[in-house]
């Protein structure tokens, strides 16, 4: 197994961040397989979805209509509506498999592989990559 860790910076907002160049570059040249992406924190999860027109923005708009940051939350610490940032992984896992063929993400032609945040109190994350040869 191969892996690597990507830091990605998401700042103060709620974002839906597109890691597919990253992780195209990571499994290019290294033949059949599968790409494991995994992010290690209790508040952010991954996505396969399209970005650019809409989708991500949408994505947004519904995880705040089911998980509404306000006081609600028994999970009370930072920012208001917190407790919801440690809810979503539940809904939006923090895990995804993608198979690689011949050194390419097997995605449909709309699907990007994406880093979904609410928690605005933490700007940093990791991502972890691991390339499992097949």
């Amino acid at each position: 197994m191969e892996t690597t860790t990507l830091s990605v910076r998401t700042g103060d907002r709620e974002v839906v961040h597109d890691l597919t160049r990253a992780c195209a570059e990571f499994v290019a040249g290294r033949g059949d397989g599968l790409l494991h992406v995994f992010v290690p924190h209790a508040t952010a999860g991954l996505a396969i979805l399209e970005t650019g027109a809409g989708s991500d923005d949408d994505l947004l708009a519904a995880l705040g209509d089911l998980l509404p940051a306000d006081d609600r939350w028994v999970h009370r610490h930072g920012s208001r509506g917190h407790g919801r940032s440690h809810v979503m992984p539940a809904l939006v896992p923090p895990y995804a498999s993608v198979p690689v063929d011949d050194g390419r993400l097997a995605l449909g032609t709309w699907q990007s592989i994406c880093l979904v945040d609410l928690n605005v109190d933490n700007a940093e994350r990791s991502v972890r990559l691991d390339f499992l040869s097949g």
